[in-house]
């Protein structure tokens, strides 16, 4: 059997993973336009900070390939698939035949196109290692930094920078911070948080156009810059299932990873899948759901049985010592709590927990993410108990016994 995988991120490792758990001897080809080992996107931010190495950064250990006799074609990109005759195309004009192909190509960085961007001459994007080395080197204490966008990416760009640059900026067409995981009361308490480090922002604003050194808002309100980052937002990359899979927002899949086309898999930033905690169909580019994409695909690829079914938002990010966790969504009736500085929303309706927002302690999230993904009939806990102290004792006796793995304290 002869396994084919675009992409050597989090759904990529998963598949590999997943693979081998039912077939030690299928060749396993993986594809990436990068050069380098699988490493943990989230974390460039963090290696401009210092406090992490590139070594720190792999995802798996040096010997992760040659354990589980799998190739790498490393600095090559898949150009074309042959859905039919079950061949991919290479950048370096081969053809990787293929018996299972799982697509896992992840998402590049939206660039707007904005008069004047090409006047630009140190203009950013922050989605990859080599991003992350482009700018580390574009840095210096007497140069100003603006950042296009207040979203995750832009939010961890301005973390991993500070005390690297003379001055950040932040600007963001939203009213508020991280406006796709906060509501309005936390987005301001990271907001101040942040501001309080050094970072200035500029919202519910909008670049008109940039000149050299200078962006234009629609204000009318000019901002000089030396150094430029956009940090809008990410595209699904689909364009290699164009009219061979459904592709929606995302490339389109079930429970099993599975795309429209025969033997096509696909998992990770560049699908779109139901969400559990709404009901509705979304991209969620998240690196646990990437994962487990990519496992589930690679067991159905060897011939397993395997669902994930169980998808839902959440992130988990930290800023300059300020701890945030988001999961679910933000529909229904609200409990609040904010308590020596910590903020805590839960979000509920029909009996079932849809979501949360935790900001600064975030002790027992996993409880709250349970309930979550196993849509837990609220009644059947000491909800009370759980919104004000979440722990196991909120749960009954033969909950608590499963929980543990034996009896009951």
């Amino acid at each position: 059997m002869k396994y084919v995988i675009i992409g050597n991120s989090a759904a990529g490792v998963g598949a590999v993973e997943g693979i081998r758990q039912m077939d030690r001897q299928g060749e396993i080809t993986l594809v990436t336009d990068e050069p380098h080992h699988t490493y943990s996107r989230p974390l460039i931010s963090y290696l401009l900070r210092g406090k992490v190495t590139e070594e720190k950064m792999k995802y798996r250990g040096d010997g992760f390939y040659a354990d589980n006799h799998c190739t790498l074609l490393g600095n090559i990109a898949a150009t074309g698939i042959n859905a039919k005759a079950k061949r991919v195309a290479l950048s370096d004009g081969s053809q990787l035949p293929y018996d299972k192909l799982l697509v896992a190509a992840g998402s590049s960085a939206l660039v707007p196109p904005f008069e004047g961007l090409d006047t630009v001459q140190c203009a950013h994007t922050f989605m990859s290692l080599d991003d992350a080395r482009r700018l580390r080197d574009a840095l210096a204490p007497n140069k100003n930094v603006l950042i296009i966008g207040a979203g995750l990416i832009g939010m961890k760009c301005a973390e991993g920078i500070l005390g690297r640059a003379a001055h950040i900026t932040a600007l963001d067409l939203a009213p508020r911070v991280l406006p796709s995981i906060l509501d309005d009361d936390g987005a301001k308490l990271v907001q101040n948080h942040l501001e309080t480090k050094g970072v200035e922002f500029r919202l519910s604003r909008s670049v008109k156009s940039f000149d050299s050194t200078v962006a234009v808002l629609d204000s009318g309100e000019k901002i000089g810059f030396d150094i430029l980052v956009l940090a809008v937002g990410v595209r699904p990359n689909t364009a290699l299932l164009k009219d061979i899979a459904d592709i929606d927002r995302g490339i389109v899949i079930n429970e099993k990873s599975e795309t429209t086309a025969r033997d096509i898999y696909a998992a990770g930033d560049c699908t779109q899948t139901l969400d559990i905690s709404s009901g509705q169909k979304k991209i969620m580019a998240l690196l646990p759901n990437a994962y487990m994409q990519g496992e589930c695909a690679g067991i159905n690829m060897a011939g397993g049985q395997k669902v994930f079914d169980r998808a839902i938002p959440m992130n988990a990010v930290g800023f300059c010592g300020l701890y945030t966790i988001t999961a679910g969504n933000y529909a229904g009736d609200v409990y609040a709590g904010n308590e020596n500085g910590n903020y805590k929303r839960l979000f509920y309706s029909d009996n079932k927990l849809n979501g949360y927002i935790l900001i600064g302690n975030i002790d027992k999230a996993g409880i709250y993410t349970g309930l979550i993904r196993d849509r837990t009939s609220l009644d059947t806990i000491d909800f009370a108990l759980v919104c004000e102290k979440p722990g196991l004792m909120a749960f009954g006796k033969e909950d608590r016994k499963a929980k543990l793995g034996g009896e009951a304290g």
